[in-house]
């Protein structure tokens, strides 16, 4: 892979919008977008204690309804203020009709707004989810084997181990799009012992959650990406025990989801500084709505006088990587 800058916040803007410079709809409110939901009752594009930003998982231009839902996995209450403790079900389902019935004279008023339209499907949603989101995230039913297999019994790998194990669930459960998150790989300093923590914390909960999607029947209709925003130099400076950002030349990798496994693509020069052969961060975009069945330059939205698109007018698919 390579990028287009070695600054985190814009560098990360890149990898989940298609652009560092100004806000854009993320890959996942394009997916939503593009190809819907199969769960009425959850989000269709879920974030899990990713720490990316609002910006990073909003759907900008987009219609509200497209934007990233985020879910605290560590919190006893996943979503802060999904249960009205205040009032009954039935009583709040009445007050939403009416909420509705007065948004809805409000829209036959003037023309289509998305933002008001986007609420109204925000509460609507959020009511379902009061009864399917704590189904859904409740592991507590889950086989000592499973919590075992995850490694969430195990300090070190416990809270990835829970959100792979979510984003398992939350897939099964029709999730169009579900992200998950782990930080501290900004080694500057201490590279030798940091890395050996952050591996040890991800190994076991990735290979649990490829092996449990095999299992379910899932993994052929997934595609599973794991990465970052740019990698790290190959050398260390005199003096240092880190290293430092490096946007020329860094790894991904895809499984699942029509991916061709077995298989590494492109190359970086002798000193694995900067990339020979590559993808970039439009390319990996295109690729990923190509395997999903929608053709990246088709995929487009009208707003402030032109189309927009994931990719803008870049990305070419890499047709070697797919199965």
């Amino acid at each position: 892979m390579k990028s287009k800058t070695g600054n985190h916040n814009q560098a990360r803007s890149l990898l989940h919008t298609g652009n560092f410079q100004f806000s854009r709809p993320s890959m996942g409110s394009w997916l939503l977008y593009g190809l819907g939901t199969e769960n009425k009752e959850l989000p269709g594009f879920i974030t899990i204690d990713a720490n990316i930003g609002p910006d990073n998982y909003g759907s900008s231009f987009l219609p509200a309804v497209y934007q990233g839902t985020a879910i605290n996995a560590g919190s006893k209450s996943a979503i802060p203020n999904l249960v009205n403790t205040s009032t009954t079900k039935d009583r709040q389902r009445k007050d939403l009709d009416l909420l509705r019935d007065f948004n809805q004279m409000h829209l036959k008023d003037g023309a289509e707004n998305s933002r008001l339209e986007g609420l109204i499907e925000s509460y609507e949603l959020a009511f379902r989810m009061q009864t399917s989101v704590p189904n859904t995230v409740d592991i507590s039913k889950e086989s000592q084997e499973t919590l075992q297999k995850y490694g969430i019994n195990d300090k070190a790998t416990a809270k990835f181990g829970k959100q792979c194990l979510l984003a398992k669930k939350f897939s099964e459960a029709g999730v169009r799009f579900v992200e998950i998150g782990h930080g501290g790989w900004d080694m500057h300093q201490n590279i030798n012992d940091n890395l050996k923590k952050n591996t040890t914390a991800i190994d076991k909960p990735i290979a649990a959650l490829i092996q449990d999607l095999k299992d379910c029947g899932l993994f052929d209709d997934t595609i599973i990406l794991f990465g970052s925003e740019f990698g790290r130099t190959p050398g260390i400076k005199e003096g240092a025990t880190g290293r430092d950002h490096n946007n020329s030349g860094f790894s991904m990798w895809m499984a699942g989801g029509g991916i061709k496994g077995g298989i590494r693509y492109g190359s970086t020069d002798d000193f694995g500084h900067k990339a020979v052969d590559s993808m970039d961060m439009h390319d990996l975009h295109a690729t990923i709505l190509h395997v999903m069945g929608v053709d990246h330059t088709k995929l487009t939205y009208r707003y402030s006088g032109r189309d927009f698109r994931l990719t803008d007018v870049f990305g070419n698919i890499q047709h070697e990587i797919i199965a």
